[in-house]
């Protein structure tokens, strides 16, 4: 069996999270958006409460606990869609304040998408552009400053990877990364941790001891000329950048059965 990019992401990502976490993942516009922003998160999550995390928390929008994202036939492009709201759950929030709140630092991993990412990990969901009239407006902050300034670590999950998306500095700093590296970011008061990783469907970026962007890992087929061109701004160490480690057998079927049983995740073919 051959991995798609998107489940070599989740088990990627499970790999990641640890039994202590509470994720937090909420919805995208779009089927792409979707798959990356919500379902990639979700059956990584799932799969590794089911392998090595049992006791780690998900929350869907902040309001859904430890959904079942096998029971999703198609990608959802709403928080409250109809096929959302009958998901099976251990418990949804109906009230407010929720069982796990954010300002608390109650999130140790989120999830995020954004329109552009910069070499600081500053991520732009507002605008392409001057702000003060920009060319595109998008979908606004939503809750990305949140994710960016109090949860514990971030996962940045992009769709795609071209150089518009990826440039030397966003048009406008929705949520903040390293700016001046990690001293920078620890002098503005921020408690979270900011970006761990920005996973797209070429590489997976990291972020060094001084803040700094590199390449973690380069995912199979992929060349190092592709993520070079597809990026606007240098990648030191690009050379050195390792395959991404498939799934084993074991564990890509665990996935088709249990976690992804209506091969969602293996829609997405492109790079």
């Amino acid at each position: 069996m051959k991995a798609s990019v998107a489940e070599l992401l989740a088990v990627t990502i499970a790999r990641t999270l640890r039994d202590d976490d509470v994720g937090f993942t909420g919805l995208a516009t779009g089927p792409r958006a979707a798959l990356y922003a919500t379902l990639i998160p979700l059956a990584a999550m799932q799969f590794a409460q089911a392998t090595h995390a049992p006791g780690l928390t998900c929350l869907l929008a902040g309001w859904c606990h430890n959904p079942s994202p096998g029971s999703i036939t198609q990608l959802p492009d709403a928080e409250f869609d109809p096929n959302l709201l009958a998901l099976p759950c251990d418990a949804r929030d109906l009230g407010y304040p929720p069982q796990y709140v954010v300002k608390r630092g109650d999130v140790s991993v989120g999830f995020c998408s954004a329109a552009q990412v910069d070499r600081e990990g500053n991520v732009n969901t507002v605008c392409i552009g001057d702000p003060a009239a920009p060319d595109v407006r998008l979908v606004g902050p939503i809750l990305i400053p949140e994710h960016m300034a109090l949860f514990g670590r971030e996962i940045v999950m992009m769709p795609r990877h071209e150089k518009r998306m990826f440039v030397a500095r966003v048009d406008h700093r929705t949520g903040v990364g390293f700016p001046g590296g990690r001293r920078g970011r620890a002098e503005l008061g921020l408690r979270g941790g900011g970006p761990e990783l920005v996973v797209t469907p070429k590489c997976i970026f990291a972020f060094d001891a001084g803040g700094r962007i590199f390449v973690r890992s380069i995912h199979p087929g992929i060349s190092t000329e592709d993520v070079r061109d597809s990026t606007g701004f240098d990648l030191p160490g690009l050379e050195f950048a390792p395959v991404t480690e498939e799934p084993g057998q074991e564990e890509l079927a665990f996935l088709r059965e249990h976690v992804d049983p209506h091969g969602l995740l293996r829609m997405d073919t492109a790079a």
